[in-house]
């Protein structure tokens, strides 16, 4: 998508600090953690919404969920770790472009509003 900043991310028009990439993905870490290790896994397919996935596009994601486990020590996963997908204004996606936050390297509070 021409106006995306995260298309722009994956298409290197944009620096990040990219701590890992695939065919189907990239992680750069967040510019403004939420917390110790906060990073973001950025398909390189843009859509939106969970619910605009095809069936490839289901699969790529479950590819990523399947991957970010193997980089337990490249994102400092060991003691244990979060993921976050935000879908729509009122979840607080503020980027249009479905992203995975990966938080971790400190305990974690439960805070439901």
């Amino acid at each position: 998508m021409e106006n995306c900043l995260f298309c722009k991310f994956v298409s290197g028009e944009f620096s990040v600090d990219k701590v890992f990439e695939n065919d189907d993905f990239i992680i750069i870490r967040d510019i403004a953690p939420q917390a110790k290790n906060h990073f973001l896994a950025i398909p390189k397919k843009h859509f939106k919404y969970l619910a605009e996935m095809g069936e490839e596009d289901a699969s790529m994601v479950g590819r990523i969920l399947k991957t970010i486990p193997t980089l337990s020590d490249l994102l400092e996963l060991k003691g244990g770790y979060r993921l976050v997908i935000n879908q729509g204004d009122d979840a607080g996606q503020t980027v249009p472009h479905l992203h995975i936050h990966i938080l971790s390297g400190q305990k974690m509070e439960w805070n439901p509003a």
